[in-house]
């Protein structure tokens, strides 16, 4: 339909919309971003307070764990969502550090806010924000404290790693670290770059308390086996199978017709053929172990206990792969033998019993691929799965850590030591780029600010305690159990240094991004009405 409107908003189809300009577009995307930002300031630290999240699944999620609440939450708002992939994308690259992204583009967009009041333009906000990103990352290169020297060194590694994981885990952050240490120094390759977070399993096993959790050497599938008379094989061959052991169904439906009794005792004889020919090939190819992704029915249970053949059932594809990859075989969408290429192997496959749960564990050990499993105990589910999130950080932690085996200050010393060192740069800048720069640094004040404010503390004074501490040659870190201001390299609190760099390139990205935007220009929606809502029509 042709739109009758007058100006810009005439070029678009009738129900777009358009906004432009200071007011409607660039305070408005600051404002929304700035409102993400705030929300999840809450959780940030060991004393950061968590949300409770109900997904539009009607799943309850309650963490501190800025990735999920991101992933979670669904936001719709254009700008906001920038800070939201942007916090996504430090998950992916670091597994840590969401946090830091998005109160850090927050702060970055508040400070602009201020600036654009002032007067100046958003561009020249932008030149400055991109001069002072260089600079931060480039003294960060520059002044880190701390060093892994021997990445195989279970001490030295947890203290440079605790940090990321007590954030999360104030209360069992230290037993936890040590635990994610020991599992990742298990499967850890010749070469540390090569390190793959998929080779450290997390198995949740309810009951017990935390403090019973342990680290099993190998892959665990979280069942009893099929087959009770064979609970452990040494140095099995193992065949991995996509699809269900089962001869009595087919894929296509079809009727048979039985004329006489003759021919109903063969048709059934037929089908104990067929299953004692393909577990007879599995003999004869010398499987010891086979690994079903789908039923297996009593006729093949049968067979496989016949020929000595231990078999293992999952319901989970993504379980199947990895156990597929762990043990390097290849998953075998038909029933018949397997040949060489698809055949896995192992050390020990056997049965274990933790609390009232039996679980299946393969043991393997060798250059291409080890294994470890970190077992989890704790009393609800809603536990199992936080301690879980905080795990996952931890592990992908260690994989940065044999990225870059350098650390910066931590417990808000390196964002003072960046406040400090921009501020001073700042001054010696003479175009109006010095404002935008000086208050990029000034951003930087949020975290140990943050850090205070959810400990109680007053934020004011803090910083005026490490600014003081700074000019007396000393790192300043704030001590949360005391409730003071330490020297960080006596607390021992350190954060990687490839993590911050990420950090910030990421936040100053979606922030320089947003305030790019001068025009908002929505295009009407497609489709027709939106269908009526039938919430629980699946239940029944």
């Amino acid at each position: 339909m042709l739109s009758t409107a007058q100006g810009f908003q005439g070029l678009l189809k009738e129900g777009s919309r358009h906004f432009s300009g200071l007011e409607e577009a660039i305070l408005r995307n600051i404002e929304a971003c700035k409102g993400i930002s705030d929300m999840t300031k809450t959780s940030y630290g060991p004393n950061g307070a968590k949300k409770m999240i109900i997904n539009h699944l009607e799943k309850i999620f309650v963490t501190s764990d800025a990735a999920t609440i991101m992933r979670e939450m669904d936001v719709n708002h254009p700008a906001a969502k920038m800070v939201s992939l942007a916090a996504q994308m430090q998950e992916q690259e670091c597994g840590d550090g969401t946090h830091y992204v998005v109160a850090l583009a927050g702060e970055l967009l508040n400070q602009a806010e201020g600036l654009i009041k002032m007067g100046l333009h958003p561009s020249q906000i932008v030149t400055g924000y991109e001069q002072a990103t260089k600079a931060a990352i480039e003294f960060l290169k520059k002044n880190t404290i701390s060093k892994v020297s021997d990445i195989r060194d279970v001490e030295e590694v947890t203290k440079h790693l605790r940090s990321s994981v007590v954030s999360k885990l104030p209360q069992t952050g230290e037993f936890f670290s040590k635990l994610i240490v020991k599992a990742c120094i298990q499967v850890l390759p010749e070469n540390p770059a090569a390190f793959n977070t998929e080779n450290v399993r997390i198995v949740q096993i309810l009951g017990a308390s935390t403090s019973e959790s342990t680290v099993l050497n190998g892959f665990m599938i979280p069942r009893n086996v099929e087959t009770p008379s064979i609970t452990s094989v040494s140095n099995p061959r193992i065949a991995v199978y996509a699809c269900p052991l089962d001869t009595q169904t087919a894929e296509t439906k079809g009727t048979v017709v039985i004329k006489t009794a003759d021919e109903l005792m063969n048709y059934t004889k037929s089908e104990e053929d067929h299953a004692h020919k393909f577990i007879k090939q599995l003999a004869d190819a010398n499987i010891t172990c086979v690994v079903v992704g789908g039923t297996i029915s009593d006729l093949c249970l049968h067979y496989l206990q016949k020929y000595k053949i231990m078999a293992v059932k999952t319901h989970s594809k993504f379980e199947l792969k990895r156990a597929a990859r762990a043990l390097s075989a290849e998953g075998i969408a038909r029933m018949g033998a397997p040949t060489e290429d698809e055949i896995g192997t192992a050390d020990k496959v056997f049965v274990k019993e933790i609390g009232s749960q039996k679980v299946v564990v393969f043991e393997r050990n060798n250059k291409d691929c080890k294994l470890a499993s970190i077992v989890l105990r704790g009393s609800t589910n809603g536990l199992l799965q936080d301690i879980e999130r905080a795990i996952d950080d931890g592990v992908c932690a260690f994989r940065n850590i044999c990225k870059s085996t350098e650390f910066v200050a931590g417990a808000g010393g390196a964002e003072i030591q960046l406040a400090k060192e921009l501020e001073d740069q700042g001054s010696k800048i003479t175009t109006l780029d010095q404002y935008s720069f000086k208050q990029y640094g000034k951003a930087f004040e949020i975290f140990p600010r943050i850090l205070a404010e959810n400990a109680g503390m007053n934020g004011d004074t803090v910083l005026t305690k490490m600014f003081s501490s700074l000019a007396n040659g000393v790192i300043p870190g704030i001590q949360l159990e005391d409730n003071e201001i330490t020297d960080v390299k006596e607390m021992g609190i350190y954060d990687n240094l490839n993590t911050k760099v990420w950090a910030i390139q990421l936040a100053s990205d979606a922030a320089i991004t947003v305030l790019k935007v001068d025009q908002i220009i929505i295009a009407k929606p497609a489709g027709g009405p939106k269908p009526k809502s039938n919430a629980g029509w699946d239940n029944h």
